[in-house]
């Protein structure tokens, strides 16, 4: 069994300056290391988990390290992206991908050329038949406790790249998507529709047309070429439930300073220097909802509008979801790891104590607050699958 890596050395996570490199602790050190990953990778990233680092083979490079893997509760997550095509080789060549036994490598890197277009295919397969098979291999690191989503950031190439693939199925090619899950407690796997609602509607719209698998991989410490445990489900069916543009969302906002405010016919409130999670919902237009948000400048109609203008922008974290009590509850988990909250500020009409709620720290680095939002995103949809 191929072992891909000839050195490889633990680290802590300590910070991320840029979306390319990572800086942790080796051994006491401070040191810079490269992501090859550009994902969010929120749900992962969290200061003191274990990383997987290996020295940079370019002497060129300007970091010294080259980040593989990291670890969730335990488990071993493949984050080198450069090895995916790898992989998807060596399982396919296997035979270690159910109902795909029949097919074997030709090419990588294949190009197609399509009324004037070209794209570039990460595999070329075929079979005894002659037949030959268009293939893309994407990776996700995006989990659950039994589920796991893609991507975890907006893919506008991602959503082009999915309809080509059904217009080349169209016009007599058999093309489809091989997920890599790189989690093997994930039991079935989902379009990422809080993320990326259009790249999840048109998933939606050509998945029957495509052969396409998402299938969960068991790495070690060793970065060992990975087994399949097996082929996660696909539980469509929530799409037509909980894939709209609506629900409740968090803004997550910056102060820099103790501010002394007036809201509205609320009158003067104090705001200490810190970071804040406002909760709120809509029950049309999400995106619209979220996007007015980070505008500082627009007519004050909410709670949030005065103190706004105020704050950096960090994320909007839109969660998608036909529950129709899901503002108050999720203003009450966000509230039991919050340091301290704001008084009635975003919660005239209901019970709740408040729905702007403050941290000392970046709750996007907080795991405590990554899980709430894990929570509503995805463990709860475990009810849901079938």
């Amino acid at each position: 069994m191929k072992v891909l890596y000839d050195t490889i050395l633990k680290a802590k996570y300590t910070g991320r300056p840029n979306r390319f490199v990572v800086t942790l602790d080796l051994n006491g050190e401070s040191v810079l290391a490269h992501l090859p990953n550009p994902g969010r990778m929120w749900e992962l990233l969290f200061t003191g988990v274990t990383m997987y680092i290996v020295p940079h083979d370019k002497p060129d490079a300007k970091t010294k390290y080259r980040v593989v893997g990291i670890e969730r509760d335990g488990v071993v997550i493949m984050l080198d992206t450069n090895y995916s095509n790898d992989v998807a080789q060596h399982l396919i060549e296997n035979k270690l991908i159910p109902g795909w036994e029949e097919w074997r490598i030709v090419r990588r890197e294949y190009t197609v050329k399509l009324h004037g277009t070209s794209s570039r295919f990460d595999l070329l397969l075929t079979n005894d038949k002659g037949h030959e098979f268009l293939l893309e291999v994407k990776s996700c690191t995006l989990f659950s406790k039994t589920g796991a989503m893609f991507p975890d950031a907006i893919t506008e190439r991602g959503r082009k790249h999915l309809l080509h693939l059904k217009e080349l199925q169209n016009e007599g090619y058999h093309t489809g998507v091989l997920f890599l899950v790189q989690w093997d407690k994930a039991q079935w796997f989902l379009p990422d529709y809080h993320t990326d609602l259009e790249f999840a509607k048109t998933f939606k719209e050509v998945a029957t047309s495509l052969d396409w698998k998402a299938v969960a991989v068991a790495w070690d410490d060793t970065f060992t070429m990975p087994t399949v445990t097996h082929e996660c489900s696909y539980p469509s069916s929530i799409l037509d439930t909980e894939a709209h543009d609506s629900g409740v969302y968090v803004m997550v906002m910056h102060l820099d300073h103790d501010l002394d405010l007036e809201i509205g016919s609320k009158g003067m409130m104090h705001f200490k220097a810190g970071y804040y999670m406002y909760v709120g919902s809509a029950k049309a237009n999400l995106t619209k909802r979220i996007e007015r948000h980070k505008r500082k400048r627009k007519k004050m109609h909410w709670h949030l509008d005065y103190f706004r203008g105020h704050c950096e922008m960090i994320a909007g974290l839109p969660i998608r979801t036909s529950w129709a009590d899901a503002e108050c509850a999720l203003a009450d988990a966000v509230r039991g790891v919050a340091e301290w909250d704001v008084p009635k500020f975003g919660s005239s009409d209901c019970d709740c104590k408040s729905h702007l709620f403050g941290m000392t720290d970046n709750p996007i680095h907080n795991q405590s607050f990554m899980n709430v939002v894990e929570d509503y995103r995805m463990n709860m949809l475990d009810a849901l699958v079938k």
